[in-house]
């Protein structure tokens, strides 16, 4: 992991961290002391059972190993996308079973009357859990690949060859941000699945839409080849936006700021479209008597490159 990662992950680490801390004692005037912890897979209810305190502590100390140990990796080895995997899963499970364990415990007298773990509640943080490891770790695969420099300051397409320019952009703001938002869906999942509060699941889903809204529009890689041009964002690289050679009508260069785009982001205004994710060269394509600017390094060969393309045959431009 680069910092920004490494301060991602810590940052992760102490969300879940108050988390797992936070729901037991948020709701503990409704729970038992000590509180029913454990149930056996024959056994009909808990057949063990902690102190309060423990029941915080203790997940929150295997949450702290786990962060630890990404850390440690993170310092080294090149594998982050593990470490997110394992934070993004880790993070999310640890969170379902602490909500699971005071849901099952709130409102009873004794840990021996508390309820039982089955339910979809369970089956849908399970689920939640392997999408958000899935896609830390598409998320860490695709930071971890480092697109190829293109060559020369002009394009010359000789016959029978033909030439790739690839750049990309990413946002640690608005990743940080998409963060922040997927941290506050888990922890209304989180307390809608422990029963602290009524109607937190559309405030769970639309915080967890925004998250990956945001996420999408926090990176972008920009192709260009002989059928055009085609940028993706987000770190799944979908959507994608595509322009067919003959459709391009010029390609140049611009400098722009988050200012005159009108924000971070997927920004739409005068100017055209912009993707806006740091201030600067911008590789601008005029289509169809529109503008999109999108602001990736190396904008200059990418226009170069495009306005080689003759309509339709990759060849350049008389």
């Amino acid at each position: 992991m680069k910092d920004r990662g490494v301060w991602g992950a810590a940052g992760w680490g102490a969300g879940v961290l108050a988390l797992l801390v936070g729901l037991p004692l948020a709701a503990a005037g409704r729970l038992p002391d000590p509180v029913a912890t454990h149930w056996g897979a024959d056994a009909d209810g808990p057949d063990g059972s902690s102190p309060l305190w423990a029941a915080a502590a203790f997940p929150a100390l295997v949450w702290s190993v786990v962060v630890a140990a990404v850390l440690i990796g993170a310092r080294r080895g090149p594998r982050r996308a593990w470490g997110w995997s394992a934070l993004a899963f880790g993070g999310v499970m640890l969170a379902g079973a602490q909500a699971s364990i005071v849901r099952a415990n709130l409102d009873v007298a004794d840990w021996r009357q508390a309820g039982d773990l089955t339910g979809w509640g369970v089956a849908v943080m399970v689920a939640v859990a392997l999408s958000a490891g899935a896609g830390a770790a598409l998320l860490g695969r695709q930071e971890a690949a480092e697109p190829p420099a293109a060559e020369g300051p002009r394009m010359e397409i000789p016959d029978g060859e033909r030439l790739v320019w690839l750049s990309s952009a990413a946002n640690p703001w608005l990743r940080l941000l998409a963060g922040l938002f997927a941290l506050a869906a888990l922890g209304a999942l989180a307390a809608g699945l422990a029963g602290l509060a009524a109607g937190l699941w559309p405030a769970a889903g639309s915080l967890a839409f925004a998250a990956l809204a945001v996420l999408g529009c926090s990176s972008v890689r920009a192709r260009v080849t002989r059928q055009g041009l085609e940028v993706a964002f987000g770190p799944l690289g979908y959507p994608v936006r595509r322009w067919a050679a003959e459709d391009v009508e010029s390609a140049r260069v611009e400098v722009r700021t988050a200012a005159r785009a009108g924000g971070w982001g997927y920004r739409i205004n005068g100017l055209g479209t912009t993707v806006m994710l740091r201030g600067g060269e911008c590789l601008v394509v005029r289509a169809k008597g529109r503008d999109f600017a999108v602001s990736v390094d190396d904008a200059a060969r990418g226009a170069a490159l495009l306005n080689s393309l003759s309509v339709g045959t990759g060849q350049p431009r008389a």
